[in-house]
């Protein structure tokens, strides 16, 4: 229940305040969803499940959302979307912040990141099987429109999908 409070620090109250101040209707609205009662958290359920009964459910935390907030070219307290990969500089450890650290649309994305800033001396190597696995891996799909078409084709034989085209 502390953790905000104790991750305030001299060196990040500015940062943190202007990030607040940027975000005030995002700030008002994570604040009231927080101060929702269990009646009120009904209510907006009930707008999906009509007939959902407030002894049917219990209210579970089921984790806590991080959001990155940075100083940037853009201003004091800028907050990042996305996920973020931190790494020590020689890569024992790396952490993944952001909106969305463990989902499916950036899981891949991001633990190539990883492996790229954690293991530099290995990329070469691996980079054969990578390819394999990941056909577009370091190439910039916008410069080539065949590798798409092989992609998709790849894609759907494997998923067992239609083609339209």
């Amino acid at each position: 229940m502390l953790d905000l409070i104790s991750s305030v620090k001299p060196n990040n109250l500015t940062t943190m305040l202007s990030a607040g101040a940027k975000n005030m209707a995002l700030t008002k609205y994570l604040v009231g969803q927080v101060m929702l009662s269990k009646e009120q958290r009904m209510e907006e359920l009930r707008e999906f499940v009509p007939n959902a009964k407030s002894e049917d459910w219990d209210i579970v935390v089921a984790g806590q959302r991080v959001q990155v907030i940075k100083d940037t070219d853009a201003g004091k307290g800028t907050l990042q979307f996305g996920t973020e990969v931190v790494s020590a500089e020689d890569g024992s450890i790396a952490a993944l912040l952001g909106a969305s650290p463990g989902g499916a649309s950036t899981a891949v994305s991001v633990m190539l990141n990883v492996m790229e800033r954690c293991f530099p001396e290995h990329i070469k190597e691996w980079e054969p099987k990578i390819r394999e696995m990941i056909p577009s891996y370091g190439v910039s799909l916008l410069d080539d429109p065949k590798l798409i078409e092989d992609i998709h084709i790849r894609t759907s034989e494997t998923l067992q999908l239609e083609r339209e085209f």
